[in-house]
């Protein structure tokens, strides 16, 4: 499921981690991919090790505690900690998959390994302020080009085929990190969210509070079924 998610951060966070990365040092987006990334990638990043990483991660992971959107479509139980990474200057990473299993970095940690279900890329850069840089999804489908206002989000499947088309003008800046769901299959996923969506409507409609609740039943049942926790 490819899924835009609106108005993750607000423009006080959005203000507060553009003025951060503009002051930060990056390094070469190739020292956290494999062999095969590397040959495709040419971007910058934080270091992991860079405690403004951690900070401004910090608000990005607080800010989607308080979306109902992206709880319902993910599921989350167990998020990468957020990085963040910048194109420019021709800067690009052609098609690739996500690697399936990453460790978190906290050496010693109970679930140090998160299995990438979803991955997710918060823009943090209105669409006018450069000139390529969408991110194009392929799936059977064909392919989605993505290029959203900043504070948006959007997420799609780890398995998924993607590529950031080369940035030719101005700069890219984006935060992306991979979710473990509770619920490891897409189609699944799909199915619980389109439910979740249609109740909610249901609710706000005054529908019938027997059928509401009949169906209420069944999604939570259906997610005790499927979870993984």
């Amino acid at each position: 499921m490819l899924l835009h998610i609106p108005e993750v951060l607000t423009q006080g966070e959005l203000t507060q981690l553009r003025q951060s990365l503009d002051a930060a040092g990056w390094t070469d987006g190739r020292e956290t991919v494999g062999v095969q990334g590397a040959q495709v990638k040419r971007n910058e990043q934080l270091p992991d090790v860079s405690p403004l990483r951690k900070e401004l991660g910090q608000v990005v992971l607080s800010a989607l505690q308080r979306s109902p959107l992206y709880f319902a479509a993910a599921l989350p139980l167990r998020t990468l900690p957020p990085r963040f990474n910048r194109y420019q200057g021709g800067g690009e990473y052609g098609f690739h998959i996500d690697g399936s299993v990453m460790l978190t970095n906290q050496s010693g940690a109970p679930h140090s390994h998160v299995r990438s279900d979803i991955s997710c890329t918060l823009f943090l850069c209105d669409p006018e302020e450069y000139d390529g840089g969408e991110l194009v999804v392929s799936d059977t489908y064909g392919e989605h080009e993505v290029k959203l206002p900043a504070g948006d989000m959007v997420i799609y499947p780890s398995s998924s085929l993607h590529k950031v088309q080369p940035v030719t003008r101005g700069a890219r800046l984006a935060s992306f990190f991979w979710v473990q769901s509770m619920v490891r299959d897409d189609a699944q996923r799909r199915l619980l969210f389109d439910m979740d969506t249609s109740i909610e409507s249901l609710r706000r409609t005054n529908a019938d509070a027997q059928a509401v609740l009949q169906l209420t039943g069944i999604y939570h049942n259906l997610l005790r079924r499927w979870a993984e926790v």
